[in-house]
Order: structure tokens, then sequence, then C-alpha cells
């Protein structure tokens, strides 16, 4: 099973593994409040991509086009975190204050395929 959750909220045992999908370590947590497992920063959309969309919602629908695009070249990442997900539960875990908007949808939309 796969789920996303922000890395602000609160962590919990039924988490399980816990996979950081940004490229940029979250503002003001440290490694132990983050309960990260995983930092997966190389299938975090690309610099460029993140500072173009910076959390523009009208610009959400061709960051979506444009991060899958990017994904297309990560299938061996996408694939390892499939995998995971067979054993364990898995939660990809995003730092972005819009819940709806954001990197982590795009990529659970993606996996859950």
């Amino acid at each position: 099973m796969i789920q996303i959750k922000r890395v602000y909220d609160d962590y919990a045992d039924s988490d399980g593994y816990r996979i950081l999908v940004d490229r940029l370590w979250p503002r003001g947590l440290t490694k132990e409040k983050a309960h990260v497992d995983e930092w997966a920063k190389e299938i975090a959309p690309s610099n460029e991509l993140r500072e173009w969309f910076h959390h523009d919602t009208t610009r959400f629908a061709e960051f979506k086009t444009k991060y899958l695009q990017e994904l297309q070249e990560k299938k061996d990442l996408l694939a390892a975190i499939k995998q995971r997900a067979q054993h364990h539960r898995v939660t990809l875990v995003y730092g972005a204050k819009d819940k709806t908007n954001n990197q982590a949808q795009v990529l659970l939309s993606l996996l859950k395929k």
C-alpha cells in the first residue's frame, strides 16, 4: 500500500516506510522529527520545474504534465517504490502546504496505475 502525508503532520507507526519526495529538505525539521527512512530527491521534480511551478495552483495542470514527463526517465526509482510497497506500507512524505496540488499527489497517482 502506498499513501501520502505531509512531513509536518504527526508521525504514526502506521506510516510504515517513509520516503521524502522533495528535492529540498523541509524547513525547520530535524531528521529525527521528520521520521524519514529514505530521501528520494532524485524522484522529485527538477529544480527548474519546481521553481517554475512555485506552488501556483493555476499552473498545476501544466506542472503535472511536465512532471509526468520527467518521471518517464525514472522508471527504476518508481519500480523500487512499487516493489517496497508489495511488502510494506509506504508513505510518500512532502513539505508543500497545499495537500491537493503537489508532486506527491502526481507521484501517487502514477504509482497506483
